[in-house]
């Protein structure tokens, strides 16, 4: 145990010395040349931050679409320094790889196995690295994910609704753990293999759901959906009351009805870019939400039982088949993948291949975006016939995590004594 939180210790200061590098190397970056290493959102956020001090509404800044707490927590970067706000998105980075490392060794993982999954998959992750240290709050909404399931595993049903309740407010997509979070309430782990947890014959894919909506309605729930539903509502009107009707329009509607038509890694861009000006237009964005929404249902139904797993999947099915795809949604995904790595039954040439393809997939998207970008080519059917192949590639990954997926019995006993 001691060896185990001497490694976690030791990894946490190596990875706050590198967020730390970083966030230093942008400052200087930012100073000496023409490309900016910050990321465009955190001046929004600064500028949104200023307007709060003096009084005013954080939307009268162009493009902020986020919550007014966002704004309010990130004051200090008018009143101290403008770094705050980076310094505050790298402790929650680091706070989130410790919740995941508590959530692991809960889940029955050893202490060197927990740290080991926490490094590898967050840690040290390039990815994370980077959109904390230039300024972007996704780790905030990361850490309020991880302690929300964390919590409910512990038995915690009160505390995790207050963090759900956060997490909706601060981004939309934590809404779709709904169900997820509501179906394991209602029912108790059960010891099972594969990543189901249950035995259940084919003729019962209509009878199983039915069974699972009548029993749902429990106490824990009812108490996770009262807890998360005052504090959305209570965020909701205390803003509401401040800002009025354009809270409403750019914190929430905004995302649901958004429409992006720049070029980004979903190949639905292509299409509403296209069908921009048409009268269709709005109808079809809409639309876009439907194989999500199918496919969410049946991941909810079919690996509820084990919680984060199943919200993994969800992530990463909301993100894959999302009408907007940009790098920094998958975070959304990357923070939950340390509490699944121990049960994913795979080899490590499997692994890389996996995440070769991964990266190449990528790859093929930058080549033609930069080219449209940076050169003004026209090369918007590359873009989409790369995305349709990002498409496939996520789907691929997407199947071999849940065929190489083995929740070993240990796991089942730990998540069965709260």
């Amino acid at each position: 145990m001691a060896a185990g939180r001497l490694g976690l210790g030791a990894a946490l200061g190596a990875a706050l010395l590198a967020r730390l590098g970083l966030v230093l190397y942008g400052l200087h970056q930012d100073g000496a040349m023409r490309v900016r290493y910050t990321d465009v959102d955190y001046r929004v956020f600064t500028d949104a931050a200023l307007l709060v001090t003096e009084g005013r509404s954080p939307y009268g800044r162009a493009t902020y679409r986020y919550t007014p707490l966002l704004a309010w927590v990130l004051t200090p970067n008018i009143y101290l320094a403008e770094v705050f706000g980076k310094l505050l998105f790298v402790a929650g980075d680091l706070a989130a790889a410790v919740v995941a490392y508590l959530a692991l060794r809960r889940r029955g993982s050893t202490a060197g196995q927990a740290c080991g999954c926490c490094a590898a998959a967050w840690l040290f992750n390039p990815l994370p690295m980077a959109i904390s240290s230039r300024g972007n709050a996704e780790a905030l909404v990361a850490l309020l994910v991880l302690a929300t399931l964390y919590l409910v595993e512990g038995g915690s049903v009160g505390k995790a609704a207050v963090c759900y309740g956060l997490a909706v407010h601060m981004k939309i997509y934590p809404l779709t753990y709904a169900l997820p979070i509501a179906l394991r309430l209602q029912s108790k782990p059960c010891v099972g293999k594969g990543a189901g947890g249950g035995r259940h014959p084919k003729f019962t894919l209509i009878a199983y759901p039915w069974r699972l909506f009548v029993k749902v309605l429990n106490r824990d729930v009812l108490l996770f959906g009262a807890v998360a539903g005052s504090v959305l509502a209570a965020l909701t009107v205390v803003f509401y009351h401040l800002y009025g009707w354009e809270f409403l329009e750019h914190a929430y509607l905004y995302h649901l009805t958004r429409r992006d038509i720049r070029h980004n890694f979903s190949p639905y861009f292509y299409m509403l870019y296209l069908t921009a000006e048409s009268k269709w237009s709005f109808a079809l964005g809409l639309a876009a939400f439907l194989p999500q929404l199918l496919l969410l249902l049946v991941v909810s139904i079919a690996f509820y039982r084990d919680l984060a797993f199943c919200c993994f999947l969800h992530t990463a099915v909301f993100v894959t088949f999302n009408k907007v795809c940009t790098s920094q949604y998958f975070v959304w995904y990357l923070c939950l993948l340390p509490l699944i790595m121990p049960n994913v039954k795979m080899s490590w040439h499997h692994s890389v291949l996996l995440l070769f393809l991964w990266l190449v997939g990528q790859g093929l998207w930058l080549a033609p975006a930069y080219f449209l970008e940076f050169k003004g080519y026209n090369t918007f059917l590359l873009i989409w016939l790369a995305g349709l192949v990002f498409l496939l590639i996520n789907s691929v990954i997407i199947v071999q995590i849940i065929s190489h997926y083995q929740k070993e019995e240990h796991v089942a006993k730990k998540l069965k004594q709260w």
